[in-house]
This record gives C-alpha cells, structure tokens and sequence, in this order.
C-alpha cells in the first residue's frame, strides 16, 4: 500500500508538473504574439524614421515624414494587431477559407471562387498607377514585417496548427472585395425570390407585394414619394397565407440592413461649422472590424496632413473620417448592382451557351480549392461575356454584377485625403472603387453634401429590372457610369442631410441606382425629424441622434394588438390577457431593456410574418438558400398593415383575418413561456443581449470567456436610429466637424487589438455600450514605438 501510495503521488506530481508546463507553455506562446509597443524597431524600406504613440485605448497616431512611410507602418500595425483578420478577409473575397479551417468552409469556397477574385485582383493591381503600386507594396512589406517581428505567430494559427502565409499586394484588394460580400453578397436572392413572385403571382399581385417606395420615405430631394396609387388585388397568389411551422417567429427577425449618417450644415451648428455624424452597422465581432489611427504627414506644399478615423485592416487608408478640411461618412446605398441572365445551354456542347446576343464559347477554369488536412478539391468555373454562370435548379445564369467590372476596386478612396472641400470630395467618391455608398461630406466652409462612393452600372434606366432577365432578352449595360453622370444633393435649403438604407431619391436621378432591397424608411424618417428639432448644435446633441431607441415604428404595431385582444379574445385565456396587460404596462415607447411590452409587440409582427409568409419562404428557400420575402421586399410589414387594414376574403382562402393575428400572438406566447416561464420575464434587454466574441469561443468553449465581450443587454433595435441587435450594430459612432477635431467623437465596440492578452482587447468597449462620447482623437501618449529605417 505504500508503495501504491508513493506511486500515485508521483503520477499526480507529475499530471500536476505536466499541466503547468503545458500552460506554461501556452501563456508564453500566447505572450510571444502581443505587438510591440515601446521601445525600437528597424523596419527596412523606411525612408526616414516613423513615430507610433499609443493612447489609453490603444490608439495610434503614426507619424511620418512621407506617406510612403506611414503606409509601411500602418501595415506593420495591421499585422501585429489583427492579421488573423486580415487574412479571414481575403480568404473569404478569394473562397480560399478552407485552406486554413477545414472542410466546413467548403460551400462558401465554391460560392466566392466562382467570382474568381484573386485573379481579379492581380488583374486591378496592374491596372493602378505607380504610385497606387507603390502604396500598396509598401504597405505589404510593413505587414510581413509585422507579422515576422512577433515573438510566435498569432495565438489563432498556433491553435490550428497552421502557418500564416506572406501579404501580397493583391490582397489589399480582395479586402475591398469581401466587403462587396458583405454590402451587396445577397443580391443574388433578391433576385431570384422576386423572379420565382413575379412567376406566381399575377402582375395586379405583383406590384402590390413588391412596392417601389412607402410612406414612411423620406428622399433627400422631397418631402415624401408621392402617394402610392397602387390598388389592393381582391384576391392574392395561390401560396399566400400558409404558415410554415418550422419557421418561428423569433428567428425571423433579423437586423441585418443598417448605417445612418448625418449632417446639418454650419447655419444649424453653435460653432458655425459643419456636422458629419455616421454609424456604420455591421455584424459585431472580435477583434473588430475597424481599426482606429491617426495618420500625420508632411505634404508638398509644406502643411501637415492630418488624417483621423477608421481604418479596415488589409487596406493602408482611413475609411471613414476627417482630413481637416472634410470629413466623410457612409451607409450601404442598396441599389441594383446585380443582373441575373438567363442563358439558354447548348445540350451538345457543355461550353456553349445563348442570350439574346447569340450562341457563345465560354471560358472554363479549373480552380483548386484547398482544404486543410484533407485532399484539395476542384471547381469548374464557367465565365461567359456577361459574367460567371451558375445553374440554379434546372436553370442557367449569368452573372453582370459591377463588382466583376474594371474599376469595382481601386485605391481612389485615398485621394479623400488631400481633398480640400466638398466638391473635391465628391468627385473622389464618384471615381473611387468600393461597395456603393451613401456618402454624407462635411467641410470646413460649412457645406454638406450627399452622392454616391462606389461604381455604379451604365444602365439604361427604362429597361433596368430587379428581376431575372429571362432567356432572349438583355440588359443593354457594358460598363460603369461615368463621374460626371452620378446624383448628388447639395447645400439643403433646410441645413441637414441624412441617410439610412431607405430610398434616397425620389425623382429620376434614382433610376441611376434603382432598388437593391432599401429598407422601409422609418429610421431614415425618425433622423430626419430629430434633426429638425436641433437649433445651434453642437457634437454631443448631434451624437445623441444616434442613440435614439424610441420605438415610434413598432407603436403601430403594439396598437394593432391590443385592439385584437379585445374582451372576446382574451375570454378564458389567462395568457392573452396577461399578453394585453404587458403591451399596455410595460411600454415606454423605446426599445428598453426592461421593456416587456416591446418585446410583445415586435414578437406580433414577426409572428404575423411566419403566419403569412412563412410558407412562400419554405419555397423560396428550397429555390435557394437564404432567399425569403424580406430581402424581395424589405417593405413587407407595410403590405401587411395594408392587408390588415382591409383584410379582403379573397387572401386568406376559407382563414380568418382575425383568427391569423389571434394565432400570431399565441405563437409568440407559446415560444416566450416556454418551460413555464412568466410572460412578465421576457424583457426586451434579455433577448437583446449582445454576444460579441472571437469566432474561436464557439471553437473552443472553454476560452470563450477569454474571447468574449460581456454578455451586455443592449437597448434598441431596427427601424430605429440605434439598430442593435445580438451580433448586429453600430460598427462605430463618429460625430465631427472639420476643422475641430478636438471636440469630435468616435467610439466603437471591441477594442484595438485582437490579442486577449492585450490591454486593448476590449479598451473602449464599455464607453461604446453605454453609448457615452469618447474622443475623436486620441489621447495622451503613453506607449512610444519608433520604427526605424536600417
């Protein structure tokens, strides 16, 4: 027994002895790729020594003596702080992602390499200038000397076993083009729900569940759409109103449109000075998307430039910000950037195909996907004149989409640097290779002004279509559309401007981008009315706008329930009751955390979506995944309310219009008192609770806690100026007026870095929740790097 009793201690010594050398392997392996932030470092191909001071929060300000020199340390930057980032972004542009994590990111290989965007990208990088080559070079060189001056690879690479690969310049581009994903990736589906609409629905039902514009708009050239005159069909489709019963209310709502910018121009402000307010909304993750820098440099002229905002790492410029003189903002434009073409196939020959231009030999590539620890697979890739095809079903398509076209991606957005007012500004926009923006702009004179940042397609604007063009016709679009042909709105004759994903026009100047999938217009309604309500402004009135979580959309809503719980139908039905009691007792009128009411009341609209669309989603998913009638028609809860309002016999087929609300709000009760829970518990701050995190901590559950932002109920919504949703957001809050930088604001979720051991992993984090304004510009210094040239 002794003997067993000496040998178990030894075992447990040395399990224990074991353990700490393992961790203490793994702390100092994780410590070993923390960046560098005092003291020297050489970084060849410098010209002349840069300086990167660091604030409280991280924040640097680079400075330099050419912009050559602070391109190579934004890069170094980049690399020490987020390159696992990085490399996600290009990966994802170029479907090059199970190369690094497995086989589980094979379906969305096969989806990007059809779009073939590395080849693109070598392609638009010969197209630059010298000088735009040069940027970028350097720019590359600084990363993968970042990435070789860690100690040990970063933490996420050691964790999968793998090797980081060198940054080309090329990937700098395919950064932009993940974000075309982003912006514009679900254009496809749009169209292709609103083809299989228009296919079974007569042309009467048609335009009426897919409106052009709604009430609630508000386009930046008048003060409402007209009213629609559009009439109610007296009977609907065949496949309306069938619920599909694997579709929950809770799961339909997704927030996935948002960014708002706002300006009011230098009569409206309490300094003089122009305005520019934006909070561009995106899912919310760690690291975070954006990077924050303070860019300073000589120029020719012997002023100082000095750049501040938000930078996209992978890329050497300020996204959005302000240069001194302007600043600049931007929300999602959701035009009609997309064609889907049917092509006749040629049954004889697999590399003939026929639109309406004729019988055509398409180019085939065989692309190899490379999947980690598996064989690497390979992807036939067929690219006609009108762009990559894709069988969908039975069907053939083509698809002419602008981030296919030369000049989709380019280095122009850099120019935004040197431009001086908001002229010079505008016309860098209208050349500069990005997703399609809204670009809100500010400058030091006071002026604002509004066009669009981004490539926009050459279409004739009397035979554009957001539907599928079907085989033997076709769009007459070969190219972009010239700068000098793009709207622009500017000097207000009210003082302000603003913009959220809603319709922006409502003259002709809007057929030049047509309707992507805009959003209904009660955010962009309830800015503009907040604006008007300011006189002499300064930053932090204009910054409040954006935390406005008043639910003046969903009020509507809570009323039409309550007038359905009427006493016949809360009769009997202890819950109903308690479900009536709730929307009138715990409603502030404001997406709140406490706010039982609200959660009541958007769960009804919701359900009453599952209710009435869920069955036309089933279809449209089996058509493609993803596609449903809320990316057809973003709209959609005004067409109900239309529907609800009317409530015509020939909709529903032998179903109650009543009895389908009554149903609605008896789903959303059965799934909120779920294992008996009280009604009374289901606040809005419970199911509203923000989960932002490493997209290792569902990887690895027992380091999520060391990879997640706190678990924080958030207020807000959609249909609000604060869109807040679980993983959904304001990306960054930034309110400024060039000129006086010093008393802007910017503030975002997450922090700097993207380390967990970092001290700015989550630096600034809980200022961003609790919506208070922190500086736009960085504070006092308290690390130094100085990078060195050798």
């Amino acid at each position: 027994m002794r003997r067993v009793a000496v040998w178990l201690k030894w075992t447990v010594g040395m399990v224990l002895g074991l353990s700490l050398l393992a961790a203490l392997t793994l702390w100092l392996f994780l410590r070993g790729s923390l960046a560098k932030l005092d003291g020297q470092q050489v970084l060849g191909g410098l010209q002349a020594a840069v300086s990167v001071t660091r604030d409280a929060l991280g924040v640097p300000t680079v400075r330099g003596t050419n912009r050559l020199d602070i391109a190579q340390a934004t890069g170094y930057l980049h690399a020490q702080e987020r390159f696992f980032q990085m490399d996600l972004l290009r990966r994802v542009a170029a479907g090059e992602l199970a190369g690094l994590v497995g086989a589980a990111a094979l379906d969305t290989d096969r989806a990007h390499r059809l779009h073939r965007f590395r080849a693109r990208a070598e392609q638009a990088l010969a197209r630059l200038s010298e000088a735009d080559r040069s940027l970028l070079q350097r720019y590359s060189a600084g990363v993968n000397q970042g990435l070789h001056d860690l100690r040990s690879r970063p933490f996420e690479y050691g964790l999968l076993a793998s090797q980081p690969a060198p940054w080309q310049p090329a990937d700098s581009l395919l950064v932009v083009w993940a974000m075309y994903f982003d912006l514009q990736g679900n254009l496809p589906k749009r169209e292709l729900a609103r083809g299989w609409l228009q296919a079974h629905s007569t042309p009467e039902q048609l335009t009426f569940l897919l409106p052009e514009g709604s009430a609630l708009d508000v386009p930046l050239d008048a003060e409402a759409l007209p009213p629609a005159t559009v009439p109610l069909p007296m009977r609907g489709p065949d496949w309306f109103g069938q619920p599909a019963a694997a579709i929950r209310p809770g799961n339909a709502a997704r927030s996935s449109v948002g960014s708002n910018n706002w300006a009011l121009d230098g009569t409206r402000s309490q300094h003089g000075g122009a305005i520019l307010a934006n909070d561009m909304h995106l899912g919310l993750r760690l690291p975070h998307i954006w990077y924050r820098a303070d860019l300073v440099y000589p120029q020719a002229d012997g002023s100082t430039a000095r750049i501040t905002g938000v930078t996209l790492p992978g890329a050497p410029l300020v996204v959005v910000g302000s240069n001194g003189r302007v600043a600049w903002g931007f929300t999602n434009s959701y035009g009609d950037y997309l064609d889907l073409i049917e092509l006749e196939a040629d049954p004889a020959n697999p590399r003939r195909f026929r639109s309406a231009a004729g019988w055509e030999l398409v180019r085939e590539y065989r692309e190899t996907l490379s999947v980690k620890g598996e064989a690497a697979q390979s992807l036939l890739v067929r690219e006609s004149s009108l762009g990559p095809i894709r069988q969908i079903g039975e069907r053939w398509y083509a698809l002419r989409w602008v981030a296919h076209d030369a000049g989709a991606v380019n280095l122009e957005l850099a120019r935004l640097e040197q431009a001086g007012d908001l002229a010079a500004a505008q016309a860098v926009a209208n050349r500069a290779g990005i997703p399609a923006q809204n670009m809100l702009a500010a400058d030091a004179s006071g002026q604002i002004g509004w066009t669009i940042a981004g490539p926009l397609p050459a279409r004739d604007a009397s035979l554009a279509s957001s539907f599928p063009y079907r085989a033997g016709s076709l769009p007459v679009w070969q190219g972009l559309r010239a700068p000098d042909d793009y709207p622009r709105w500017n000097l207000p004759a009210d003082g302000q401007l603003s913009t959220a994903n809603s319709r922006q026009l409502a003259g002709t100047e809007y057929r030049k981008l047509g309707d992507g999938g805009a959003d209904p217009g009660a955010r962009a309604r309830q800015i503009r009315d907040a604006l008007r309500g300011l006189t002499g402004a300064d930053e932090r009135a204009v910054h409040a706008i954006g935390l406005d979580s008043r639910a003046l959309f969903m009020q509507g809503w809570r009323e039409r329930a309550l007038r359905t719980l009427d006493e016949a139908a809360v009769q009997g039905r202890p819950l109903r009751a308690e479900f009536r009691r709730l929307l009138s007792d715990s409603w502030q009128g404001e997406a709140s955390l406490d706010s039982v009411g609200y959660r009541l009341a958007r769960g009804y609209l919701y359900a009453l979506y599952a209710q009435v669309f869920g069955g036309l989603d089933a279809q449209l998913n089996q058509l493609e995944a993803g596609a449903d009638y809320d990316l057809a028609n973003p709209r959609w809860p005004l067409v109900l309310a239309q529907l609800l309002d009317a409530r015509p016999p020939g909709w529903l087929r032998g179903r109650d219009w009543r009895a389908l609300e009554l149903a609605a709000i008896d789903s959303v009760i059965a799934e909120l008192g779920q294992d008996g829970r009280p009604l009374a518990a289901a606040t809005w701050g419970e199911r509203n609770t923000a989960r932002i995190a490493h997209p290792f901590a569902k990887l690895l559950p027992p380091l999520a806690r060391w990879l997640s932002a706190p678990a924080d109920a958030m207020p807000g919504d959609e249909h609000m100026p604060r869109v807040s949703g679980p993983s959904f957001g304001q990306s960054q809050r930034m309110v400024v007026s060039p000129g006086r930088e010093a008393q802007g604001i910017l503030s975002m979720p997450g922090g700097q870095s993207g380390h967990p051991l970092s001290p700015y992993f989550l630096a600034g984090h809980a200022a961003w929740v609790r919506g208070e304004p922190t500086p736009f510009l960085p504070g006092p210094s308290l690390h130094t790097l100085t990078l060195l040239p050798n």
